[in-house]
Protein backbone atom coordinates (compact mmCIF):
# COMPACT_ATOMS: atom_id res chain seq x y z
CA UNK A 1 0.00 0.00 0.00
CA UNK A 2 1.04 3.63 -0.56
CA UNK A 3 2.84 5.76 2.18
CA UNK A 4 1.47 8.82 3.72
CA UNK A 5 3.61 11.49 3.15
CA UNK A 6 3.12 14.77 5.32
CA UNK A 7 4.75 17.97 4.55
CA UNK A 8 6.85 19.80 7.44
CA UNK A 9 8.20 22.79 5.46
CA UNK A 10 9.21 23.99 1.73
CA UNK A 11 12.23 25.59 0.73
CA UNK A 12 12.61 27.60 -2.72
CA UNK A 13 16.14 26.57 -3.45
CA UNK A 14 16.60 28.22 -6.73
CA UNK A 15 13.74 30.32 -8.90
CA UNK A 16 12.88 26.54 -10.69
CA UNK A 17 13.47 24.37 -7.84
CA UNK A 18 11.68 23.92 -4.25
CA UNK A 19 12.59 21.63 -1.70
CA UNK A 20 9.85 19.53 0.08
CA UNK A 21 10.52 18.00 3.40
CA UNK A 22 7.96 15.46 4.40
CA UNK A 23 7.62 13.19 7.40
CA UNK A 24 5.78 9.27 7.30
CA UNK A 25 6.07 6.08 8.58
CA UNK A 26 9.00 5.09 5.88
CA UNK A 27 10.07 1.74 7.40
CA UNK A 28 9.39 0.55 4.15
CA UNK A 29 12.66 2.76 2.84
CA UNK A 30 14.35 0.78 5.52
CA UNK A 31 16.40 -1.35 2.81
CA UNK A 32 16.63 1.49 0.19
CA UNK A 33 19.95 2.03 0.01
CA UNK A 34 20.10 3.37 -3.54
CA UNK A 35 21.51 7.16 -4.80
CA UNK A 36 18.98 7.45 -7.08
CA UNK A 37 15.96 6.22 -5.05
CA UNK A 38 12.58 7.00 -6.24
CA UNK A 39 9.18 7.00 -5.63
CA UNK A 40 5.90 7.50 -7.43
CA UNK A 41 4.25 10.25 -6.13
CA UNK A 42 -0.10 10.08 -6.10
CA UNK A 43 -2.38 13.25 -7.20
CA UNK A 44 -5.62 12.59 -6.77
CA UNK A 45 -8.21 13.81 -9.60
CA UNK A 46 -10.43 16.71 -7.55
CA UNK A 47 -14.09 15.92 -7.50
CA UNK A 48 -13.36 11.90 -7.79
CA UNK A 49 -14.47 10.12 -4.89
CA UNK A 50 -11.00 7.31 -4.47
CA UNK A 51 -10.97 4.96 -1.98
CA UNK A 52 -9.23 5.02 1.24
CA UNK A 53 -7.27 3.03 1.91
CA UNK A 54 -5.88 3.86 -2.49
CA UNK A 55 -4.86 0.91 -4.18
CA UNK A 56 -4.07 1.44 -7.71
CA UNK A 57 -4.31 -1.89 -9.17
CA UNK A 58 -7.81 -2.72 -7.53
CA UNK A 59 -8.74 0.53 -9.32
CA UNK A 60 -7.59 0.08 -12.90
CA UNK A 61 -10.68 -1.44 -14.50
CA UNK A 62 -12.55 0.65 -12.56
CA UNK A 63 -13.05 3.77 -13.32
CA UNK A 64 -12.48 5.61 -16.58
CA UNK A 65 -8.11 6.59 -16.89
CA UNK A 66 -9.40 10.46 -16.76
CA UNK A 67 -10.41 9.61 -13.11
CA UNK A 68 -7.48 7.73 -12.28
CA UNK A 69 -4.74 8.87 -10.10
CA UNK A 70 -1.41 10.70 -11.71
CA UNK A 71 1.58 9.53 -10.73
CA UNK A 72 5.05 11.23 -11.27
CA UNK A 73 8.15 9.92 -10.34
CA UNK A 74 10.76 11.88 -8.02
CA UNK A 75 13.63 10.96 -6.63
CA UNK A 76 14.35 11.37 -3.25
CA UNK A 77 17.13 14.02 -2.18
CA UNK A 78 17.74 12.73 1.30
CA UNK A 79 16.15 9.91 3.75
CA UNK A 80 16.15 9.75 7.28
CA UNK A 81 14.48 6.53 8.35
CA UNK A 82 14.35 6.34 12.20
CA UNK A 83 13.38 9.81 12.56
CA UNK A 84 10.79 9.43 9.60
CA UNK A 85 11.67 12.66 7.29
CA UNK A 86 12.60 12.38 3.39
CA UNK A 87 13.08 15.59 1.02
CA UNK A 88 12.11 15.60 -2.56
CA UNK A 89 13.14 18.63 -4.78
CA UNK A 90 10.38 19.56 -7.28
CA UNK A 91 11.68 21.45 -10.63
CA UNK A 92 8.98 24.11 -10.76
CA UNK A 93 8.03 26.07 -14.35
CA UNK A 94 4.94 28.42 -13.01
CA UNK A 95 1.69 26.49 -13.27
CA UNK A 96 3.09 23.80 -15.75
CA UNK A 97 2.31 20.19 -14.87
CA UNK A 98 1.43 19.00 -11.58
CA UNK A 99 3.61 18.32 -9.11
CA UNK A 100 5.45 21.76 -10.04
CA UNK A 101 2.33 23.41 -8.90
CA UNK A 102 1.50 21.38 -6.10
CA UNK A 103 4.95 21.71 -4.40
CA UNK A 104 5.42 25.62 -5.18
CA UNK A 105 1.87 25.96 -2.84
CA UNK A 106 2.33 23.40 -0.31
CA UNK A 107 1.86 24.01 3.01
CA UNK A 108 2.88 22.32 6.21
CA UNK A 109 0.11 19.63 7.14
CA UNK A 110 -0.73 18.98 3.60
CA UNK A 111 -0.74 15.20 2.65
CA UNK A 112 0.22 13.10 -0.30
CA UNK A 113 0.75 9.02 -0.73
CA UNK A 114 3.86 7.54 -2.68
CA UNK A 115 4.53 3.99 -3.80
CA UNK A 116 8.12 3.13 -3.54
CA UNK A 117 10.36 3.18 -3.42
CA UNK A 118 12.75 2.17 -6.45
CA UNK A 119 16.14 2.31 -7.56
CA UNK A 120 18.97 0.92 -9.05
CA UNK A 121 22.39 2.89 -8.54
CA UNK A 122 24.92 3.61 -5.95
CA UNK A 123 28.65 4.71 -6.14
CA UNK A 124 30.92 1.63 -6.10
CA UNK A 125 34.22 1.57 -4.08
CA UNK A 126 36.42 -0.32 -6.88
CA UNK A 127 36.43 1.87 -9.84
CA UNK A 128 39.24 4.36 -10.30
CA UNK A 129 36.86 7.49 -11.42
CA UNK A 130 32.64 8.53 -11.74
CA UNK A 131 31.51 9.91 -14.15
CA UNK A 132 27.99 11.99 -13.11
CA UNK A 133 25.85 14.01 -15.56
CA UNK A 134 22.20 15.18 -15.14
CA UNK A 135 20.10 18.36 -16.52
CA UNK A 136 17.59 19.65 -13.14
CA UNK A 137 15.46 17.09 -13.30
CA UNK A 138 18.86 14.44 -12.42
CA UNK A 139 20.25 16.55 -10.00
CA UNK A 140 19.08 15.24 -6.53
CA UNK A 141 20.39 11.88 -7.55
CA UNK A 142 23.61 13.25 -8.68
CA UNK A 143 23.65 15.67 -5.79
CA UNK A 144 23.05 12.04 -3.20
CA UNK A 145 25.30 9.92 -4.82
CA UNK A 146 28.49 13.24 -4.45
CA UNK A 147 27.49 12.80 -0.83
CA UNK A 148 27.65 8.99 -0.81
CA UNK A 149 31.08 8.81 -2.39
CA UNK A 150 33.80 6.65 -0.95
CA UNK A 151 36.34 8.69 0.90
CA UNK A 152 39.16 10.23 -1.65
CA UNK A 153 36.49 8.90 -4.52
CA UNK A 154 37.38 11.01 -8.18
CA UNK A 155 34.24 12.63 -9.64
CA UNK A 156 33.69 14.57 -12.41
CA UNK A 157 30.47 15.96 -12.40
CA UNK A 158 28.86 18.07 -15.22
CA UNK A 159 24.77 19.59 -14.32
CA UNK A 160 23.10 21.45 -17.02
CA UNK A 161 20.85 23.93 -15.66
CA UNK A 162 18.93 27.17 -17.08
CA UNK A 163 21.52 29.68 -15.78
CA UNK A 164 23.39 31.18 -13.02
CA UNK A 165 20.27 31.83 -10.37
CA UNK A 166 20.13 27.67 -10.74
CA UNK A 167 23.50 27.02 -9.39
CA UNK A 168 23.19 25.26 -5.93
CA UNK A 169 26.21 24.10 -3.67
CA UNK A 170 27.05 20.57 -3.88
CA UNK A 171 29.90 18.26 -2.41
CA UNK A 172 32.90 19.30 -3.78
CA UNK A 173 35.77 17.71 -2.40
CA UNK A 174 39.82 17.48 -3.30
CA UNK A 175 38.95 14.51 -6.01
CA UNK A 176 35.34 15.92 -7.15
CA UNK A 177 35.06 18.64 -9.65
CA UNK A 178 31.35 20.19 -10.86
CA UNK A 179 31.16 22.12 -14.09
CA UNK A 180 27.48 23.97 -14.44
CA UNK A 181 26.47 24.03 -17.94
CA UNK A 182 24.30 27.50 -18.68
CA UNK A 183 21.72 26.30 -21.09
CA UNK A 184 20.29 30.28 -21.23
CA UNK A 185 16.70 29.27 -20.52
CA UNK A 186 14.52 26.86 -18.61
CA UNK A 187 14.44 22.86 -19.39
CA UNK A 188 10.96 23.40 -21.33
CA UNK A 189 11.43 26.64 -23.01
CA UNK A 190 15.02 26.03 -24.54
CA UNK A 191 15.60 26.22 -28.52
CA UNK A 192 15.76 23.39 -30.64
CA UNK A 193 19.50 23.99 -30.76
CA UNK A 194 20.22 23.64 -27.34
CA UNK A 195 18.29 20.43 -26.42
CA UNK A 196 17.95 17.26 -27.34
CA UNK A 197 21.37 16.28 -28.89
CA UNK A 198 22.40 19.60 -28.83
CA UNK A 199 22.30 20.10 -25.02
CA UNK A 200 25.07 21.52 -23.40
CA UNK A 201 25.37 17.99 -21.41
CA UNK A 202 25.91 15.96 -24.34
CA UNK A 203 28.83 18.50 -25.72
CA UNK A 204 30.02 18.37 -22.49
CA UNK A 205 30.24 14.95 -22.18
CA UNK A 206 31.92 14.29 -25.27
CA UNK A 207 34.65 17.08 -24.93
CA UNK A 208 35.72 15.36 -21.40
CA UNK A 209 39.17 15.12 -20.19
CA UNK A 210 38.87 11.10 -19.94
CA UNK A 211 40.28 9.59 -17.15
CA UNK A 212 42.75 6.50 -16.71
CA UNK A 213 41.44 3.67 -15.05
CA UNK A 214 37.59 1.78 -14.53
CA UNK A 215 34.84 4.89 -14.44
CA UNK A 216 31.33 4.13 -12.83
CA UNK A 217 28.71 6.39 -15.22
CA UNK A 218 25.64 7.70 -13.53
CA UNK A 219 23.95 10.43 -16.26
CA UNK A 220 19.91 10.93 -16.33
CA UNK A 221 18.06 13.53 -17.64
CA UNK A 222 15.88 14.82 -20.47
CA UNK A 223 15.51 11.61 -22.74
CA UNK A 224 16.69 12.73 -26.20
CA UNK A 225 19.33 14.35 -25.16
CA UNK A 226 20.50 11.08 -22.83
CA UNK A 227 19.73 8.27 -24.38
CA UNK A 228 20.47 9.31 -28.27
CA UNK A 229 23.32 12.07 -27.36
CA UNK A 230 25.20 10.21 -24.66
CA UNK A 231 23.88 6.87 -24.52
CA UNK A 232 25.56 5.90 -28.03
CA UNK A 233 29.01 7.64 -27.32
CA UNK A 234 29.19 6.03 -23.81
CA UNK A 235 28.81 2.51 -25.48
CA UNK A 236 29.82 2.49 -28.88
CA UNK A 237 32.49 5.15 -28.59
CA UNK A 238 34.04 4.66 -25.52
CA UNK A 239 33.03 0.81 -25.36
CA UNK A 240 32.13 0.89 -21.84
CA UNK A 241 30.30 -2.45 -20.10
CA UNK A 242 26.46 -2.30 -19.64
CA UNK A 243 27.35 -2.89 -15.91
CA UNK A 244 29.58 0.11 -15.58
CA UNK A 245 26.55 2.54 -16.84
CA UNK A 246 23.29 4.17 -15.26
CA UNK A 247 21.52 5.75 -18.15
CA UNK A 248 18.16 6.30 -18.63
CA UNK A 249 16.00 9.74 -19.09
CA UNK A 250 14.11 11.08 -16.34
CA UNK A 251 11.75 13.24 -18.92
CA UNK A 252 10.95 14.00 -22.38
CA UNK A 253 10.76 17.17 -23.40
CA UNK A 254 7.26 18.21 -24.76
CA UNK A 255 5.53 15.13 -23.13
CA UNK A 256 3.75 14.37 -20.38
CA UNK A 257 4.94 11.63 -17.99
CA UNK A 258 2.29 9.54 -19.47
CA UNK A 259 3.30 10.25 -23.19
CA UNK A 260 6.92 9.62 -22.42
CA UNK A 261 6.34 6.10 -20.40
CA UNK A 262 4.88 5.30 -24.46
CA UNK A 263 7.63 7.56 -25.91
CA UNK A 264 9.83 4.73 -23.56
CA UNK A 265 8.01 1.75 -24.46
CA UNK A 266 7.95 2.15 -28.25
CA UNK A 267 11.95 2.45 -27.97
CA UNK A 268 12.27 -0.21 -25.72
CA UNK A 269 9.94 -2.18 -28.85
CA UNK A 270 12.20 -0.83 -31.54
CA UNK A 271 15.86 -2.13 -30.32
CA UNK A 272 14.36 -5.73 -28.79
Amino acid sequence: MPTQLTVRSTEQLTPHLVRVHFSGDLAGFADSVDTDRYVKLIFQQPGVDHPDPLDLNALRGTLPPEQMPILRTYTVRSLDVPAGTLAIDFVVHGDEGVAGPWAAAAQPGDVILANGPGGGYAPRPDVDWHLLGSDEAGLPAVAAAIESLPAGAVARVLVEVADEDDVIELGEGENVEVTWLLRGAASHDVPDDRAGRHAPLVQAIRDLEWLPGTVQVFVHGEAAAVMHGVRPFLFKEKGLPRDAVSISGYWRRGRTEEGFREWKQDLARSEA
